[in-house]
């Protein structure tokens, strides 16, 4: 019995250890006071310090750098008052050497100033306010997407690059449905490889759908290419080839509509330039964490 409650123990600490660190791992985001400018005294005044700290979001686990000649400038971190009386009697820490590091620990304001002769008085000090992560951002629903919009499907009159540009900047996920229009018994598609679709070989399809309007839902990530299987209606530019992410996890727990095709072709994109993958920002690293918390916790019950 209690070797088998030490075995938990264990394995409850070693999750929490890894835990912590993918949390400290993914969160931090070292911030380089005044970028290039560095931290000296800067010719504008304060307002330079003042404008670069506007244009930063800084949280908990967060680092900011100071870059500076090490012997002509030093930073330390002040209280409030000290900060704005430019008063360097009894610093909370001080740094002469750089790159000094100081890491943002708690919420709440941060001061720094240089304690150097005059520095202060002249600008060379920074105020920060650090904060709690933002929340991730709201799964988007479903989308219906009409191929080729008010063209529909067809032999495109500017060749392939009219539907290269309808795809262009749409982000497409799982769950999305693809929707095409033709005349029927002119037209139809081919849901086909991307060896094929480079090849306009029609002889390999996966699926043909032949009435309009043709529905196709997209239920796996990656590449997805589709044509005509109707004589050299590919090689006229009748293709399309977008590439499919995952959709971003959902607060509410909802799943997914129901898939009417699951294709199995590879993942790699063609034709136009896949859109970025969607992902949460590293900020929202409190969800694996609190994972890996509940695994720890679920071992005692």
């Amino acid at each position: 019995m209690k070797q088998n409650m030490a075995k938990k123990l264990s394995i409850a600490t070693a999750i929490f250890v890894v835990a912590t660190l993918v949390q400290t791992m993914v969160a931090q985001e070292i911030h380089v006071v005044g970028d290039n400018m560095g931290w000296i005294v800067p010719p504008l005044g304060s307002i330079a310090y003042r404008t670069w700290a506007a244009t930063n979001t800084f949280i908990i686990g967060d680092i900011l750098v100071f870059n500076f000649t090490s012997g002509q400038q030093d930073v330390a971190r002040v209280t409030k008052e000290a900060f704005d009386t430019c008063n360097s009697t009894n610093p909370i820490a001080i740094e002469t050497t750089s790159p000094a590091n100081f890491t943002l620990s708690s919420l709440g304001e941060y001061y720094f100033i240089s304690t150097l002769d005059r520095h202060c008085p002249l600008g060379q000090k920074l105020a920060i306010n650090v904060t709690t992560p933002p929340p991730p951002p709201p799964a988007r629903p479903p989308v219906t997407y009409n191929v080729g919009d008010q063209m529909g499907w067809i032999v495109p009159p500017g060749g392939s690059i009219a539907y290269s540009a309808w795809a262009y900047n749409k982000t497409f996920i799982v769950g999305d449905t693809l929707v095409f229009n033709f005349i029927n018994g002119t037209q139809d598609v081919a849901i086909v490889s991307k060896l094929s679709y480079e090849t306009c070989d029609t002889n390999t399809t996966t699926t043909v759908l032949t009435t309009s309007p043709a529905r196709f839902t997209l239920t796996t990530t990656g590449g997805h290419y589709f044509t005509s299987t109707y004589p050299r209606r590919c090689s006229l530019g009748q293709r399309l080839a977008i590439n499919v992410t995952a959709p971003l996890p959902s607060s509410s727990g909802s799943a997914m509509p129901p898939s009417s095709y699951s294709s199995s072709y590879g993942p790699s994109a063609g034709g136009p330039s896949p859109p970025p993958l969607s992902s949460a920002t590293p900020r929202t690293v409190t969800a694996i964490f609190a994972t890996f918390m509940s695994i720890g916790i679920a071992l005692f019950v």
